[in-house]
């Protein structure tokens, strides 16, 4: 029977929250295609907008992100990853398009000494001390 359960929306750790604007008219058609039944909720209506835009433009991305030499999706850098950087003598540049993830358990000091520069589209999680150190590196 466990085998039939689908997720209908990803856990916390695996979306960011926004906040969008909206004019009463779109709120309003938003809503009616809510109680019309055609999406469970506002969130619903939203996200599944936002994911035939991507797909409509999906060409578009594809080319870019080869462009711009990006990592697609969840990247993470635990600490011994950065200690066996630091062996080496080299740096990194992080690209990412979707999450980037910085061990919590990594000193600011390594974090400053390993990473050259930071450039994510999506969301950067590490802690507020790591990322205070490498504020000067993100673009």
């Amino acid at each position: 029977m466990a085998s039939n359960v689908q997720e209908l929306r990803p856990k916390a750790g695996d979306s960011e929250k926004i906040t969008i604007n909206l004019g009463y008219v779109d709120l309003g058609h938003v809503d009616l295609m809510v109680q019309e039944g055609f999406y469970s909720n506002r969130t619903d209506f939203i996200r599944t907008a936002i994911r035939n835009q991507l797909e409509r433009h999906a060409d578009v991305v594809k080319q870019s992100i080869a462009r711009r030499s990006v990592d697609l999706g969840l990247r993470h850098y635990s600490r011994e990853d950065l200690e066996a950087v630091q062996a080496a003598g080299q740096t990194l540049q992080i690209h990412v398009l979707g999450l980037a993830s910085i061990a919590m358990d990594v000193p600011p000091e390594l974090a400053r000494a390993t990473i050259d520069s930071v450039f994510v589209l999506g969301a950067l999680h590490a802690s507020p001390a790591v990322k205070a150190v490498l504020a000067d590196r993100m673009r």
